[in-house]
């Protein structure tokens, strides 16, 4: 009782020395399988000068990681927590998935509103819509817009058939392009803003997932690339980034630019071929375990703290922005599920190395990767999905180590692992720890019965 009636106290204490300074506001945007080399500051052919602007003037963030795949970053970042916590770690939330995000996880809105924060999510949430408990404003989001599932139609907002745009976590009948009506409801939000009460504004796009498709005017500007994939994919971010200059202009109306941290990433490394996206010289893509699937274009902007031009080579993970943010706010991070995630803070603003002694790639039943440093050990990295099924059918799978020096070979080239056994035994150790404390994944086969309901959500 005592220790309770203390944390009380401490967190009265804390929240009302961060009401007596100016907190900043968060925008948190998330693309959906961008690629490494499809925005401009990485010399890609696609035009995002908006988000070229944010880089330019605040930091690049060219080692920073994220999971494979969709539902796993996200649930990282709602929590701070590695997905392996949750469950979370195989594949992503289809839509007739019977789980989500656990409900007893406190997520990021939570958190901040207990800081005082109105928070709202504008876009793809993929975290479970099975019953309402799990829905976003059930989650710790005062508002909600947009829809659950992955891989929607752009122009008819549905998924199998059936429709999946909601507000309020609510059936809403909006009619648009997908990727406008967020930025629509983005630039609402921030000039709704009370000036005496910062906001959280999580902005995860579904672009550029497939399905490939943009309006015929933007898809015009890119006619001069030959593949139809890679143009309407080109297209796709283009539409993306001009919502993005319009979330900044609508800041600059308000005034807000100078008291708003925006940070930036994909979701996940780009898909190749059918998918549109390049990672460049990075190996693989969206899916594996290499540098393709997990490193991930990222930059963080707030004028007047961050230095302009400033460039961090040091690895970080999706699972810092919980603590780094909650901390900018003055809330609270004790909690009851400890985190994974450290305060990025003065790596950004004040050149400091990484916090983390080792960062998870990912830890699934027979594949998994680990960095420690500059060295990442990948294990079964090359294994097809159709292999891994029979492997996790049979609980058992030939191991395929390799080794790589990050820092001498980003693209994983050279497998050192022959030639450095101690430091594969000394990344498997811990990787075996990790792997160990992981929750059987509840990743679920699409049902004999399946049939989408006529409103996802109900």
């Amino acid at each position: 009782m005592m220790k309770f009636l203390t944390h009380s106290i401490l967190s009265v204490i804390i929240c009302a020395v961060a009401f007596a300074v100016e907190r900043p506001n968060f925008i948190v945007i998330l693309a959906d399988d961008l690629g490494w080399a499809d925005v401009g500051w990485h010399g890609g052919e696609i035009k995002t000068p908006h988000l070229d602007k944010l880089a330019d003037q605040g930091a690049k963030l060219e080692q920073f990681y994220v999971l494979p795949v969709c539902t796993p970053t996200r649930a990282a970042l709602m929590t701070g927590r590695y997905p392996i916590r949750h469950g979370l770690q195989v594949g992503v939330v289809r839509p007739w998935a019977q789980y989500g995000l656990p409900l007893d996880e406190r997520t990021l809105p939570q958190a901040l509103r207990e800081a005082g924060y109105s928070t709202h999510i504008v876009g793809k949430w993929h975290l479970g819509h099975f019953q309402p408990p799990y829905l976003p404003t059930k989650r710790g989001f005062d508002t909600q817009y947009g829809h659950y599932n992955g891989a929607i139609d752009y122009f008819t907002l549905a998924r199998d058939g059936g429709h999946d745009w909601h507000r309020n976590d609510q059936e809403c009948q909006d009619k648009g392009y997908a990727t406008t009506l967020l930025g629509d409801e983005a630039v609402r939000v921030i000039e709704q803003a009370q000036a005496e009460k910062p906001f959280f504004l999580y902005l995860p796009f579904n672009a550029p997932h497939t399905p490939l498709q943009a309006p015929a005017e933007s898809v015009k500007r890119y006619s001069h690339i030959a593949q139809k994939e890679r143009r309407n994919y080109a297209a796709m971010i283009a539409c993306l980034d001009e919502q993005v200059g319009r979330v900044a202009a609508a800041l600059e109306a308000k005034k807000m630019t100078t008291n708003t941290l925006i940070f930036f990433s994909s979701d996940n490394g780009g898909l190749l071929g059918v998918g549109g996206g390049s990672n460049g010289k990075f190996r693989a893509q969206k899916g594996t375990l290499y540098e393709g699937g997990t490193r991930v274009c990222a930059l963080a902007n707030w004028p007047g703290q961050i230095k302009p031009g400033t460039i961090i080579n040091e690895p970080l993970h999706i699972v810092d922005l919980y603590p780094t943010l909650l901390k900018l706010a003055g809330g609270i991070l004790e909690q009851k599920h400890p985190l994974d995630g450290h305060d990025a803070w003065p790596v950004i603003t004040a050149g400091k190395p990484s916090p983390h002694e080792d960062i998870l790639i990912n830890a699934m039943p027979n594949s998994a990767a680990i960095r420690m440093g500059d060295w990442k050990l990948v294990i079964n990295g090359s294994i097809t999905a159709n292999e891994l099924k029979k492997a996790n059918a049979k609980n058992a799978a030939a191991e395929n180590i390799e080794l790589f020096h990050l820092a001498e070979d980003p693209y994983e080239k050279n497998n050192l692992a022959g030639k450095n056994p101690e430091k594969v035994q000394q990344l498997r150790s811990r990787l075996d720890a990790y792997r160990a404390a992981a929750l059987p994944p509840k990743a679920e086969d699409e049902p004999a019965n399946y049939k989408a309901p006529r409103v996802w959500g109900e």
